[in-house]
């Protein structure tokens, strides 16, 4: 198979510190490989405590002496719209270099870029459209709530879409008036290099948007713990979090973290059975399969148990597996060596744990490069360890169910909660039962379509606050109690007893 290289890629990928590129202080770099290929394509800054210090330096001075945060929200949004509309014209461009770097197919890498230009627009809109609340006590008091930014923000991000979720929360952080340091995922540092250019274009002020490439382990542990970075936002898997969430501690920062899930798909016999086979066939393979919202487990009622796995596994094998740069790739490669031998090890023990369906390995013909078959597994029962463990590739397990309170059990059944798919035709079942799920988002009939309003965000080992609409405002901004006197108050005078005034 032929292997497509974007042209222009840079030769190398530096730190974006207060509107300059530069090397680590220490020199320090890392390779960056391609997924097809598996070799370096780029060599990128590998950031330390140092380059981190730097970063945030530049960040804090803008946010004390530069004009960002004190400009009307209509200033801040029209540079928002000129980012999403530099984005939109670009598409293609970031779709080609983000399916180079991540291994996602063409088709749906530009759908993610497309939706990085929504985020900004969308914050845009929300806020010049913000209000706040007033209390009035009649002739007594006027009380008013003031936000403020909180200041610099730390954003580190994941590898599996990383233009779009950076643009997550990139746009609200700005849209609320606080300065960034992104540190994105070392797998995946392509796209995130073009904000800085993007950025500057739009007009934002030097120093507001930061970028440090590196290892978690040394460039987002540095930002973590640093003193003068009152919040971070993560997207990332739950271990990392814990650890992150300790070490906020010690700061008490502001903590936004969208972790890891294990999410179900519930198909009742009454469910439309074509449209829940599209929906969770494309809920767990789209994106490769590496996606946190994933309906990895898919719980089916027992009368159409027989029927729906056979169809699904006839569907799951048919599906196109090849060069993401393909427009007919449906599932393309994944991302890193390192990330391929851990969904590999799954793929051996599912074959242990459940029946094999389809897939169960490397694809005929693709004899190189981190390409999975789409790998299906039923009859899973819920103590193995496919049935609770994120995989976070191209492989589901499907699991048979008798009755609506064996359904909800195993749903809930697993230490993860970010999001879970219903399927059936009864209204008042499926409000019950999604209310009775653990988890922080469910779909009825529908795979994962984000409605930007809404919150977004998991229960238990699934993360920590919520994002999404005011949400995200609420999390960037501090939001100040004023409490205005209108008339004389009330006061008991201390010390003003016999004798004094």
């Amino acid at each position: 198979m032929t292997h497509y290289v974007p042209e222009g890629l840079p030769g190398e990928l530096k730190h974006y510190i207060g509107g300059e590129l530069v090397d680590s202080v220490s020199g320090k770099t890392f390779d960056v490989l391609d997924p097809v290929s598996n070799t370096p394509y780029v060599t990128a800054s590998a950031g330390q405590a140092e380059d981190v210090d730097r970063a945030v330096a530049a960040a804090r001075r803008a946010f004390t002496d530069g004009p960002w945060p004190r400009l009307l929200p209509r200033a801040r949004a029209r540079i928002l719209t000129r980012i999403a509309d530099a984005v939109e014209a670009q598409d293609r461009r970031l779709a080609e270099l983000e399916t180079f770097d991540t291994g996602l197919p063409i088709t749906q890498a530009l759908g993610q870029a497309q939706r990085a230009a929504e985020n900004f627009r969308f914050f845009a809109d929300l806020v010049v459209a913000q209000a706040d609340d007033t209390y009035q006590v009649p002739g007594r008091q006027v009380n008013y709530v003031h936000r403020k930014p909180v200041g610099v923000a730390g954003l580190i991000t994941p590898w599996n879409t990383p233009f779009m979720l950076e643009s997550w929360k990139l746009a609200p952080a700005l849209a609320s008036g606080c300065t960034v340091v992104l540190k994105p995922a070392e797998f995946t540092p392509l796209s995130a290099s073009l904000w800085a250019g993007i950025f500057a274009e739009a007009g934002l002020p030097e120093g507001v948007f930061n970028l440090v490439n590196g290892f978690g382990e040394e460039a987002g542990d540095a930002l973590v713990k640093h003193p003068d970075v009152p919040l971070i936002s993560f997207t990332g898997e739950t271990t990392t979090g814990q650890t992150i969430y300790r070490n906020c501690a010690t700061h008490l920062k502001g903590m936004s973290m969208e972790l890891g899930g294990k999410s179900p798909a519930i198909v009742f016999a009454d469910a439309d059975l074509d449209a829940a086979l599209d929906s969770t066939l494309f809920g767990v393979f789209s994106l490769n399969g590496e996606r946190c919202t994933a309906g990895s487990r898919i719980l089916v009622e027992r009368p159409i148990y027989d029927e729906f796995c056979a169809r699904y596994a006839e569907r799951a094998a048919a599906i196109v597996v090849g060069d993401p740069h393909d427009p007919a790739t449906e599932v393309g490669a994944l991302v890193h060596p390192e990330h391929y031998e851990k969904v590999m090890r799954y793929v051996e023990l599912g074959k242990s744990e459940g029946r094999l369906l389809a897939g169960g390995g490397r694809p005929s013909g693709l004899d190189s490069g981190n390409y999975v078959a789409p790998t299906v597994f039923a009859d899973v029962p819920s103590t193995a360890r496919i049935f609770q463990e994120e995989i976070f590739g191209p492989v589901v397990a499907l699991t048979p169910f008798d009755t609506e309170a064996e359904a909800l059990a195993l749903a809930n059944d697993v230490k993860y909660g970010l999001a879970a798919y219903l399927w059936t035709s009864k209204l008042e079942r499926a409000h019950t039962f999604a209310q009775s799920v653990e988890a922080g988002m469910v779909w009825l009939n529908s795979h994962n379509v984000r409605d930007l309003r809404t919150p977004f965000g998991g229960v238990k080992a699934s993360g920590l606050g919520h994002e999404g609409g005011y949400r995200s405002l609420d999390f960037y901004t501090d939001q100040q109690a004023i409490h205005v006197s209108l008339g004389p108050v009330h006061t008991a005078r201390f010390g003003a007893g016999k004798g004094n005034s």
